[in-house]
């Protein structure tokens, strides 16, 4: 009676626990279900649960609970028990074919973490956790679909958690894991595989017959595609790849596979299977073929990699003049990735002796185009097909093979499929009112790829390139130019043809890194830079009337890619490109051009004060102009950076100011890269000189005395979130200065000027906001900058205190800040880490 009792009670848990609406509820079941799993009797309690439970949540909570116990690194089950818990599984899954999909999924992945973590044991001279394919086989080998369906499950699973790392192992040897998975890999890899290609074969030879509508066969072809995908995508020699870079890597195949690949039929069979499938089972198929044309290339000789290559250019080409299947965005974002890999994986040399390899590029310029033009669609796809453009380029000057590649011809088609689509698609976009490419974060890193993927592309027969350029630029800016002072609505759309313009101008420039370029070429690259600065100009002039942030974001990204390749101490100041800058705009060295530099910098902090993305890209790039040793020296000359540094105040550089409006306090964050700026330009000529260092510390002077002023007296909320506020500020300025400041003369001057004078404003700081990260954050890492040794500027005389006075300065806020944050209780959840746990993103301790 009191098992039922028991039983019933834990099923109530379960459902509040899945099911209920009430967060109370929920929170008060997961409590309760803690202390089950964590009870002495809890393998019985999880047996009753899987024998007699009633609810699906209940058989679900058990197995859970069980893959927790077995997994627990400071307990380990005895031998015999965790044996006989696998034997159970098995069985239950063997006499239980129709559970919930997520209690079956949470049995296998019970059986799978116990195989591992028991897979060098041994009893009676046996490694009993072994004998896996035997004991699987038996599902499979029972012919009912159901059965067999469960037994590719359980393998594919093994083989995954094989792979991984676990969150449960992450304390346990990594070396432990790796022999795991290596003995597993040299003992039982290959079988599976072999296994999972038989089935597949199977369904491919009776494929007309098969019924995709039935669940059930639907369910075993899907099972066995991912088991034989698992297997492709094993961690063959334990160099756990990062997910984000797969496609850059090579399938290192063990060698005792060799006959499988040198066996056409394999590779064939799953182009077969693409071919046959629905389109819910054929990406799958795709993603094997993707694998497999990784293969690493010692795997074969010469003649047998030409041919497996060959083999696999016939399956492309058959796939693209039979495009149907490609029309589901799965197939055709994994096609992609196939073609991708015939570059990566293969040198162009050898791509050029496949059969018919004229129609075949051909073909795929073709698709290339069609997709670019189709920008819409499968968006995500787009940087495969550029990256096989962009290696097939970068490869070119290699070739030594000599038979014709033919990049010339086709290559030029796909950088003008790819400019005139993103122009045309400017259009689309505002009247259909879809996100915008260029505005919406999430796609910037993705635009920024595709530009770096073009910068190579675009280089290839770059007359053409440029010419393109030329014409499309010209009809947009004299277009703008004659809308510039009507409210016509066209002027957005042709704002948005000049930023794509403008950002493809900015990615080719950068492109002549990569190739030996002519005086040729750099006189192409002077007409387009002349053109982006000739707009700058006329935008400029519009920003008093509001401007258009994207445009002047194309233009930053611009002068980027300008600056790293005609502005520093490495470039010819005889190029070609100053020479057609000083015909069309008087710029006729590096000073001028720089003086162009800073004076758009200035007329963005002044006219962007409240845009965070144009200030904080303004100043990345005025800080990456403080770096190189010839520029800055140059640049220090230009009378407007004098200005600058006699003048960074909020009354001309609005950014400065500290908004008491609703904009969050992370907007100041720009802030230290702008101070980080100035102290290096300060820096060239400062020397010892104590008076040029006061003159530029006197708005951070002001702006200290007036916050220790605040904090003595004020007397209303809003005086408070002011001095809040401007020491945010304060903290984020000082922390660019002690960045920049990395001579032991000037950190001095820094520490004399900050100490004892400033220091008590910043505890007393700490006192006030303790609970507010957005203050003690800024403040302790300035503390912490200060506390920094870079360039062993803390080189104290043997007679100074000043080492000490440091040390007491740094250790004092750390226990006023940490003695008022233990104080603090019943914090939600997500606010743990920047308001308890600051130190986690510190270099301070």
């Amino acid at each position: 009676m009191a098992e039922e009792q028991e039983l019933i009670q834990l099923e109530n848990l379960c459902k509040q626990l899945y099911e209920t609406a009430d967060s109370n509820l929920r929170t008060e079941a997961e409590k309760a279900l803690v202390g089950f799993g964590n009870s002495p009797d809890c393998l019985s309690r999880c047996q009753l649960l899987l024998e007699r439970g009633n609810s699906p949540y209940a058989q679900l909570l058990a197995a859970t609970t069980l893959t927790k116990l077995v997994s627990r690194p400071n307990l380990t089950l005895p031998l015999e028990q965790r044996i006989d818990m696998r034997n159970y599984v098995l069985n239950y899954l063997a006499t239980r074919p129709k559970l919930v999909h997520y209690v079956l999924q949470a049995l296998v992945q019970l059986f799978a973490r116990i195989t591992k973590l028991g897979w060098f044991d041994v009893s009676k001279d046996e490694y009993v956790f072994r004998n896996v394919v035997t004991d699987v086989g038996k599902f499979i080998q029972s012919g009912l679909t159901q059965h067999v369906m469960v037994g590719v499950q359980l393998l594919s699973q093994l083989v995954v958690e094989m792979n991984q790392v676990s969150e449960a192992e992450a304390s346990r040897s990594l070396t432990k894991h790796r022999k795991i998975a290596s003995s597993f890999r040299d003992t039982q890899l290959f079988e599976i595989f072999q296994l999972a290609s038989t089935l597949l074969r199977t369904a491919a030879g009776n494929i007309k017959n098969l019924d995709f509508t039935d669940d059930s066969q639907h369910g075993l072809l899907s099972h066995a595609l991912r088991l034989a995908h698992n297997c492709l995508i094993f961690d063959f020699i334990g160099t756990s790849t990062d997910e984000s870079s797969d496609d850059l890597c090579t399938v290192q195949i063990p060698t005792s596979w060799r006959s499988a690949f040198l066996e056409l039929s394999t590779l064939q069979l799953f182009y077969d299977l693409y071919s046959g499938l629905p389109s819910s089972l054929s990406p799958m198929a795709l993603s094997c073929l993707v694998q497999i044309a990784s293969v690493r290339r010692s795997l074969f000789n010469n003649a047998e990699r030409a041919k497996f290559l060959n083999h696999i250019v016939t399956g492309v080409r058959n796939i693209l003049e039979n495009p149907q299947g490609l029309a589901d965005t799965s197939n055709y974002h994994e096609f992609c990735r196939l073609l991708a890999r015939l570059k990566s994986n293969y040198q162009l040399g050898e791509l050029v002796k496949v059969d018919n390899y004229s129609e075949i590029i051909k073909l795929i310029a073709e698709f290339t185009v069609t997709s670019l033009r189709m920008w819409q669609f499968a968006p995500n796809s787009v940087h495969y097909l550029l990256s096989l453009w962009q290696r097939m380029v970068a490869s070119v000057p290699y070739v030594k093979a000599s038979e014709p590649h033919l990049l010339e011809t086709f290559t030029p088609e796909v950088t003008k499929a790819y400019i005139t689509s993103r122009l045309e698609s400017v259009h689309v976009v505002l009247r259909d009112g879809l996100e915008d490419p260029l505005e919406d974060h999430c796609s910037t890193g993705m635009i920024t790829q595709q530009l770096e993927q073009l910068s190579t592309i675009g280089r290839c027969e770059y007359e053409k390139t440029c010419a393109l350029l030329v014409q499309l630029f010209d009809e947009s800016a004299q277009r703008y130019q004659e809308l510039a002072q009507s409210r016509d609505p066209e002027i957005a759309i042709q704002e948005g043809r000049l930023s794509w313009l403008v950002y493809i101008i900015g990615a080719v420039i950068g492109g002549r890194v990569s190739f030996a370029s002519t005086d040729e070429h750099d006189a192409m690259d002077g007409e387009l830079v002349c053109r982006v600065l000739q707009l700058m100009n006329l935008t400029d002039s519009r920003l008093a009337q509001g401007g258009c942030e994207k445009l002047d974001l194309a233009i930053l990204s611009f002068f980027e890619q300008f600056r790293k390749i005609y502005v520093g101490d490495q470039v010819q100041k005889t190029s070609k490109v100053y020479r057609r800058l000083s015909e069309v705009l008087g710029l006729s060295d590096e000073s001028m051009v720089l003086s162009v530099f800073i004076g758009k910098i200035i007329t963005n902090l002044k006219y962007w004060g409240r845009s965070e993305q144009i200030i904080s890209k303004t100043l990345q790039l005025l800080s990456d102009l403080s770096v190189g040793y010839s520029s800055v020296r140059k640049l220090v000359k230009l009378e407007a950076v004098q200005f600058v540094l006699n003048n960074h105040t909020s009354e001309h550089f609005p950014f400065l100011g500290i908004n008491t409006g609703n904009s969050p306090m992370a907007d100041m964050r720009c802030r230290t890269t702008f101070y980080t700026a100035l102290g290096r330009l300060l820096m060239v000529d400062l020397g010892e000189d104590e008076e040029k260092f006061d003159q530029f510390m006197m708005p951070l002077t002001a702006a200290f005395e007036s916050v220790g002023n605040m904090l003595a007296n004020a007397d209303t909320a809003l005086k408070m979130e002011e001095a809040k506020r401007s020491l945010v500020g304060l903290a984020r300025d000082l922390r660019g200065v002690a960045f920049a400041f990395n001579t032991k003369t000037s950190y001095m001057m820094l520490f004399d000027w900050i100490y004892p004078t400033y220091t008590p404003v910043l505890h007393r700081a700490i006192e006030v906001w303790y609970h507010d990260p957005a203050v003690t954050t800024p403040v302790l890492k300035l503390m912490a900058e200060l506390a920094q040794n870079r360039s062993q500027r803390l080189q104290f005389d043997v007679s100074s205190p000043n080492g000490i006075l440091l040390f007491r300065e740094v250790s004092k806020m750390i226990v006023s800040y940490g003695s008022r944050i233990l104080t603090m209780v019943d914090i939600p959840k997500d606010q743990v880490y920047p308001m308890k746990y600051p130190f986690y993103n510190l270099n301070m301790i």
